[in-house]
């Protein structure tokens, strides 16, 4: 069954056909054209348009090539234009004329941005609970260490101590502001075009609020034009997307560094490494680096996506057919991506005495001790001058600031006691960090059941 004639007296040439197909990659939308379908032919019933049993005989076929598309026993034809015309087409052959009757008040413009949405909606409400898994696994590790004292770093150098499980939260609160953009870009996603027919709308007493509510949409389309050539919701996920492959690669660049020799902080689970063809001692974080590279896939599509729509005047264009390979290349990646980093973060052997000992004489107390000399009435550029003088002295010497005695201390400065060194440890340094969002093991426990309460 052909979807245009009439004025057409030759016949499309092969190698357009085969340039203009999008059946490999738009196949993927047959569940949700087929909903889209068998809702507008209940309106359009309901609306008198259509006769009862046309359109009893039309959700009856479509349910049957469901089936059969499930099953495996019918196939899409790999030379077809798309996924769209290949069901109409399968539905001919089952209900005879209904089919035809079915694309009444309707064309492929708004019916391809209807089942386009309503995949992209389902696919992300999917990657929110992806991400939700990935912060439950942090709080579940994070409970584990919140006395587990490492360097936490500017600059990646050592600045002051924290706890691993106060490092781990900060992923969290990341991934919560990834998971709220998505929340937030829900219902834009959910504006559904059906009805809008081509451009301009139709003459025929179509009843959108039926199929918006019959589909689950959030709201129907303002304007007709706006919603057949919109792909603001494709680059807005996409956008989202990105920032969210950009925070997994910075923990996995983190993980990287960690699991090295030199760091020796977490040893990676065999179930995410691999090894070396000839190097029998490797074992590689082949995972986290592989995240770490196809960020560039999801940048990537979000700049073929703004590229494809930058010149294009209203309303329609081919172009926009180009969509869902980018789409789908930024839900597939970031969604693996995500389920990865979850079993990565779940297999993770933190080693805790590797990262106290790195502490060991690294001056990231320092600032304890300028802080120390402002409580006793010193203001803080003065004593950030005397502390930056004993750490030199400290270089110069061969010590340990944590290490100094309290004579050593008062050679520095009269103000500097036992008070001061009592502040010294790292791990006292630390705990001393109780304000609100703090590193103290008292803070990082509140920090906790803020997140475990956005979970549940």
């Amino acid at each position: 069954m052909s979807l245009w004639g009439g004025v057409f007296e030759k016949e499309t040439d092969e190698a357009v056909k085969a340039f203009s197909s999008s059946i490999n990659v738009d196949s993927r939308l047959w569940a949700a054209d087929i909903r889209g379908s068998i809702a507008h032919a209940k309106m359009l019933a309901k609306q008198n348009i259509l006769k009862p049993e046309d359109a009893a005989a039309i959700e009856r076929g479509l349910l049957e090539i469901a089936e059969e598309i499930k099953a495996g026993t019918w196939t899409f034809d790999p030379k077809a234009e798309d996924v769209h015309g290949e069901i109409e087409d399968r539905l001919f052959k089952k209900v005879g004329d209904a089919a035809k009757r079915m694309h009444t008040a309707r064309s492929r413009n708004d019916q391809v941005g209807t089942s386009t949405r309503l995949f992209a909606a389902g696919e992300i409400s999917a990657l929110c609970a992806d991400l939700k898994q990935l912060q439950a696994e942090l709080t579940t590790q994070a409970a584990q260490h919140t006395a587990t004292v490492m360097p936490g770093m500017t600059h990646l150098q050592h600045a002051q101590p924290v706890s691993l499980a106060h490092h781990l939260l900060a992923y969290f609160w990341m991934f919560q502001r990834d998971v709220e953009r998505l929340e937030q870009l829900l219902p834009r996603v959910l504006s559904m075009p059906l009805g809008s027919a081509a451009l301009a709308g139709t003459g025929f007493p179509i009843d959108r609020e039926q199929t918006k509510n019959e589909l689950g949409f959030a709201k129907v389309t303002e304007n007709s034009l706006d919603a057949v050539s919109d792909r603001d919701y494709v680059i807005e996920f996409l956008s989202d997307a990105s920032m969210i492959m950009m925070h997994l690669s910075r923990f996995c660049e983190e993980l990287i560094l960690w699991s090295t020799p030199e760091f020796g902080f977490v040893q990676l689970g065999d179930e995410v490494t691999t090894g070396s063809s000839i190097m029998p001692q490797k074992k590689n974080p082949d995972v986290a680096e592989l995240i770490r590279g196809r960020v560039g896939r999801v940048y990537g599509a979000l700049m073929g996506a703004l590229t494809m729509m930058k010149g294009l005047p209203l309303s329609y264009n081919r172009d926009m057919q180009e969509d869902k390979i980018h789409l789908f290349e930024g839900l597939d990646t970031v969604r693996s991506c995500t389920r990865l980093m979850t079993l990565m973060i779940a297999k993770a052997d933190w080693k805790p005495a590797a990262m106290e000992a790195s502490l060991s004489g690294d001056f990231s107390n320092a600032t304890d001790v300028a802080d120390d000399l402002v409580e006793k009435g010193l203001p803080f550029r003065e004593a950030h001058e005397v502390v930056g003088l004993l750490v030199k002295w400290c270089i110069k010497n061969g010590r340990k600031l944590e290490e100094l005695s309290v004579t050593e201390l008062k050679a520095q400065h009269p103000l500097l006691d036992e008070k001061t060194r009592a502040k010294l440890p790292h791990k006292t340094v630390m705990g001393a960090r109780r304000s609100a969002g703090g590193t103290a093991p008292e803070a990082v426990l509140t920090q906790l059941s803020q997140a475990k309460k956005l979970l549940r």
